[in-house]
């Protein structure tokens, strides 16, 4: 029988949960309970490359730098090296966790965590809307002093009025680079970690030297193209609910368990998932799909033992 490749994202609970502070130990537990779902994928015969958000941990990156600026006038590293520190500290965490559990269960696999760049365009029209928030709050005086010094762009966060954060760009991922030897180290039954946080943003000049751009890359999308260039069968989102929902929270909620491309292009275009946390989610799984994946789907970690579980979305007609 054919080993299935998959692709797993998981989402920030897996690391980070509720009103926890981030202490190692708290993410070191939280990832071992959801590695110990994927121990069903890996018994089934899949073979897996595991992507992770890194929000919480980059943005703490970015207040350490901020703080040793500021008090002790250590240079501050760019957004680009803060985003690596992210991706290697969180890959080695779940390397790590992932070692133990395949011990426990007697699973002879290596692991290996690849701290992994990836290509954007230069003249993606996000560099014109920067949008995603990164870094720590600042109020509006502040805010405006940090703009003239360093040229950072702020808007307003609902987390605190009248306060601000930093916005930087999300381009749209264009190509993983190492693709292929990501996709020749599972294939050869390997488990990876690539593309945490999205990737690292680069693109090639004119010379097709690598260079960097501030910016962030969105993690399911990054997932969803990392899917494709490395010819995965299946895509797996993990996240906080087990199943897509329909007007989710609101008296007409309804559970969409099986989604076949035609009726999800649907959805969207009616607004029914939440723009923000859901729609996106859906878009990276339409993305797959759109591109020759078989199945994409969007559950909890701990459904991973019922292949019943969660909603698929297919390109198959009901």
């Amino acid at each position: 029988m054919k080993e299935k490749l998959a692709v797993v994202a998981l989402g920030g609970n897996a690391l980070l949960r509720g009103s926890e502070e981030g202490t190692i130990e708290q993410q070191e537990k939280n990832a071992t309970a959801t590695i110990e779902n994927l121990v069903h994928l890996i018994k089934d015969g899949y073979n897996l490359v595991i992507t992770h958000g890194n929000g919480p941990q980059v943005g703490n990156i970015l207040m350490r730098n901020d703080a040793g600026e500021q008090l002790y006038n250590i240079a501050p590293m760019p957004l680009d090296i803060c985003v690596a520190d992210s991706q290697g500290g969180i890959g080695y965490m779940i390397e790590r966790m992932m070692r133990n559990v395949l011990n426990k269960y007697k699973i002879d696999k290596n692991v290996i965590t690849l701290v992994t760049l990836v290509e954007v365009h230069q003249h993606d029209p996000a560099f014109q809307n920067p949008s995603k928030r990164i870094g720590k709050i600042y109020m509006k005086e502040e805010a405006e002093k940090i703009a003239r010094e360093k040229g950072w762009e702020f808007k307003p966060t609902s987390k605190v009025p009248g306060a601000y954060r930093r916005v930087v760009p999300s381009p749209v991922p264009i190509e993983i680079i190492n693709k292929d030897l990501i996709e020749k180290l599972v294939r050869a039954g390997n488990i990876v970690i690539a593309t945490g946080g999205g990737g690292i943003p680069v693109y090639y000049d004119e010379n097709n030297d690598i260079r960097t751009v501030d910016a962030v890359i969105d993690k399911d999308m990054a997932s969803s193209l990392l899917a494709v260039n490395i010819k995965a069968d299946e895509l797996y989102i993990l996240t906080d609910v087990p199943f897509i929902f329909k007007d989710y929270g609101l008296p007409t909620q309804e559970k969409l368990e099986f989604l076949n491309y035609t009726d999800t292009i649907k959805h969207l275009e009616n607004g029914t998932f939440a723009e923000g946390t859901m729609e996106p989610k859906i878009k990276a799984c339409l993305n797959f799909i759109e591109r020759g994946g078989k199945k994409s789907v969007i559950t909890e970690a701990t459904k991973l033992e019922d292949h019943s579980f969660g909603s698929k979305i297919t390109m198959e007609y009901d």
